[in-house]
């Protein structure tokens, strides 16, 4: 059994200091949890420089595509309750999909089988983002510029909408034949949305948020909350500059009528809601006497991996090195190639703004941290800090 020597761990609130002291980051906050108990925790700087807000335990955050495990969750909750065959296709839910089309080399060309809830979990759908010059990324930027330009209009576009038009839109690869990070996410927001006969956030709300008391967790923010949430920012030739745009149809500011709630990107929490969600996970699907997942499920969400030709084309993501992909989140399959000190099975994601978390059940420890600088994902002071709380272990 592993044993840590906690006194190792004040170096991870001093390295988040010196990142603030440095103009790295505005501010942040962390906390490890060791056999299911909180064993450390550190915030520093500032949630709103302008206004000399302090970053506290309850600032909240837009976490991006550490929604994704979330999403994962729910597609899991209708897969264990027969509601959900991970192998049918995305267009029983969502009809556009029936016509997909692939954008070969050749032309356009038709799929040749149907995209399924499996390949848009391990994101081997050819579903892509909108930030490359490829056929099928510019049919992705179509659909998230009209996104931003109804986002406070009088018809804001909704999570099913946006799945229908991205079936309109064409894959970077035939289903199964690769595999790239992209929209998928966003997808399976709609399928849970159809499958459940409710609102994608509200079933997030009832089957998870509210009996996990992640009371500040969801796709909106009311009004009384938004003196909470932290400001973003990035790093500009004149040190760190607020950030008010939107990206990939979230609204920065969280202060328009969201209808749009991506399973890829739109959650806000704190790091004291997100830990529950952790936790539970951590415990094998079981939180505070309730259980939201069976042991089965969740050891399947976080125990897979992807097909060798499928893994192949991770190769260029280099903080990923020594990880698979399934069910939206990594997975840690071979550490000596890792450029962190992780643990074997490890998982977890992270976020555009740099929010972090990672369970690690060979050791029994769940890491989260939040930030919120533009364009972090796993930067180098999330490295640092693993590689410190590695250290701790004697």
């Amino acid at each position: 059994m592993c044993t840590m020597d906690y006194s190792r761990l004040n170096r991870l609130g001093e390295l988040l200091e010196e990142s603030v002291q440095a103009g790295q980051i505005a501010g942040g906050n962390l906390c490890v949890l060791h056999r299911g108990e909180e064993v450390y925790y550190a915030e520093a700087g500032y949630a709103d420089i302008a206004n000399q807000r302090k970053m506290k335990r309850d600032s909240i955050f837009r976490l991006y595509s550490m929604t994704k495990p979330i999403t994962s969750a729910a597609v899991m909750l209708l897969m264990e309750r027969g509601v959900i065959d991970l192998l049918d296709p995305v267009s029983k839910y969502i009809p556009t999909f029936a016509g997909i089309r692939v954008a070969a080399p050749e032309g356009d060309v038709a799929a040749n089988r149907p995209v399924t809830v499996k390949d848009c979990l391990s994101m081997t759908s050819g579903l892509t983002y909108n930030c490359d010059p490829d056929p099928a990324s510019r049919d992705a930027a179509l659909v998230y510029d009209e996104l931003d330009r109804r986002l406070y209009s009088d018809s804001p576009m909704t999570t099913m909408e946006m799945a229908s038009k991205m079936g309109q839109g064409r894959l970077a690869f035939q289903p199964g034949e690769g595999w790239r990070y992209g929209t998928s996410a966003d997808i399976l927001g709609a399928v849970v949305e159809a499958a459940s006969g409710v609102r994608f956030g509200e079933f997030l709300k009832r089957e998870f948020f509210e009996p996990l008391h992640m009371k500040d967790t969801g796709f909106c923010l009311d009004a009384s909350k938004r003196d909470r949430l932290t400001k973003v920012y990035e790093v500009t030739g004149d040190g760190l500059a607020e950030y008010h745009g939107n990206h990939l149809g979230i609204c920065n500011h969280m202060d328009a009528d969201i209808q749009f709630e991506s399973g890829g990107a739109g959650l806000v929490s704190t790091i004291a809601d997100y830990r529950h969600f952790a936790q539970m996970l951590m415990n094998g699907g079981t939180y505070q006497g309730r259980t939201y997942l069976s042991p089965s499920t969740v050891a399947y969400m976080t125990g897979c991996r992807l097909y060798p030709h499928q893994q192949a084309m991770m190769a260029g993501w280099e903080s990923l090195a020594g990880y698979s992909y399934s069910n939206l989140m990594r997975v840690l399959s071979e550490p000596s190639l890792a450029v962190i000190n992780g643990s074997h099975g490890e998982y977890g994601w992270d976020g555009w703004l740099g929010p972090y978390f990672a369970n690690m059940p060979e050791v029994d420890m769940t890491f989260l941290m939040m930030v919120q600088l533009k364009d972090s994902g796993t930067f180098t002071l999330t490295r640092k800090l693993r590689n410190v709380l590695a250290a701790a272990f004697v």
